[in-house]
Formats: structure tokens, sequence, C-alpha cells
């Protein structure tokens, strides 16, 4: 068989070009999420309590951590002190809530399809069609020959 050939098979079959299709879907899904969080659930919560934005906290410590003056930002006091060691964790909480609110949001976007799909499931779901009147018959005749036996 030949490399083309044996390429071509592995890329169209199934699961090959399943995951293409999911990839270029999750990149396009990924945009609308990120719209949705930063253009409509970031600035409601900031309405709220301010924007959650920690990413200039942090832990100066070891050589050059005294020349930093206080209140300085972080771009700042990695300036300032070039050699001390910054423990910079405000990033990692901002980073956090933003995974989380991300979370929140594919989760209600999930569930919310999930119970359409389950609507459009108990729609299409239909009584089971009565038997035939020849079965029934039949079957009436069985019980009948069985109550005499």
């Amino acid at each position: 068989m030949s490399i083309v050939k044996e390429f071509k098979e592995f890329a169209i079959k199934g699961n090959a070009f399943d995951l293409a299709v999911g990839v270029i879907i999750g990149g396009a899904f990924g945009k609308i999420v990120t719209s949705v969080i930063d253009d409509l659930i970031m600035p409601v919560v900031a309405a709220m309590v301010g924007k959650p934005d920690f990413s200039s906290i942090y832990f100066a410590m070891g050589k050059g951590a005294e020349l930093i003056p206080k209140g300085a930002s972080l771009a700042d006091a990695k300036k300032a002190a070039p050699d001390a060691a910054i423990f910079a964790y405000g990033n990692f909480i901002t980073v956090a809530i933003n995974f989380l609110l991300l979370a929140l949001v594919v989760f209600i976007m999930v569930r919310t399809i999930n119970k359409m799909k389950k609507k459009e499931e108990a729609a299409a779901v239909v009584a089971p069609v009565a038997p035939p009147k020849e079965e029934v018959l039949l079957t009436e005749i069985r019980d009948l020959l069985k109550a005499k036996a």
C-alpha cells in the first residue's frame, strides 16, 4: 500500500476527521465563550464588586527586595529590583477567577443544551403502536384455550 493511499485512509477515516472538525469547532466555540466572559459576565462582576484584577499583587524577597517602593506595580517592581525574587501570586488569582467564571458559563451552556435535547427526545418518544387486530384476536383465543385446559 502506498504511503499516499495509507495517509488518505487515515485522514478521511472517522477519528482523524472527527478530531479535526472538533478542533475547528472548539476554536470557534472558545472565541464565543471568551466573548461571553469578557463582554457580558466581567462587566457585570466589575459593576457589582469592582474589576477583579489581582495581577499587581506580589511578594518580593531576596536580594534587592528592599529597593522596591511600597505600592509599586509588578512591572515597576521588576524594573526597580531586577535581581529580586518576586512571587507574583496575584496574576494566578486573576487567572483562577477567570477560569472559574469560564467553567461556570460553559457548564450553564452545556446544561441548557442538554435540557433542550431532553425536551426534543421526549417529544420524539411516541406511544407504542397498538398490535394489529389479528394479533389481539389470536391472543384472546390463546388465553381462552389455556383457560379450558
